[in-house]
């Protein structure tokens, strides 16, 4: 059985906890926060990680642990650190393409290997990231079976 991530943004933990009761996964196009968020297969550990060590140059063993915000027996909603988010704002191509590189060749970790779908994956999470800028909002992940 696969686990399905569906990123978001919400001013707080008390609205991130209350959008799994008020929306079936299946009907989480965008979110009730009109944030457009983002599915994936993506962990939120691999995702912070990702950007901390290529981008922040932050040691692997250094990543913070995520926030649990709430633990349902059908699903769970973490909460991001901010600076998961921030450091994409306003980086360059070349500060991608590094922060791609950087990560495929760490040893030990999970997550994606190839390059290239990593640079793209990280251009999906800078247009994420300047939604939740704009918004004013922090990023959360809601987690499912």
């Amino acid at each position: 059985m696969g686990v399905t991530y569906k990123y978001f943004g919400a001013p707080d933990g008390a609205t991130a906890a209350r959008v799994p009761i008020s929306m079936r996964p299946e009907e989480l196009g965008g979110d009730e926060l009109g944030m457009g968020g983002m599915f994936t297969k993506i962990k939120p550990e691999t995702m912070a990680a990702m950007v901390l060590t290529g981008i922040e140059g932050i040691p692997l063993h250094k990543v913070p642990p995520l926030e649990l915000v709430v633990l349902h027996p059908d699903y769970a909603v973490v909460k991001l650190p901010m600076t998961v988010v921030d450091p994409l704002r306003g980086i360059g191509e070349e500060s991608v393409g590094a922060a791609a590189f950087i990560w495929s060749t760490v040893p030990d970790r999970g997550g994606p290997r190839d390059a290239f779908n990593i640079y793209q994956l990280l251009h999906e999470w800078q247009d994420f990231s300047e939604r939740l800028h704009h918004a004013g909002h922090q990023p959360y992940c809601l987690v499912w079976p």
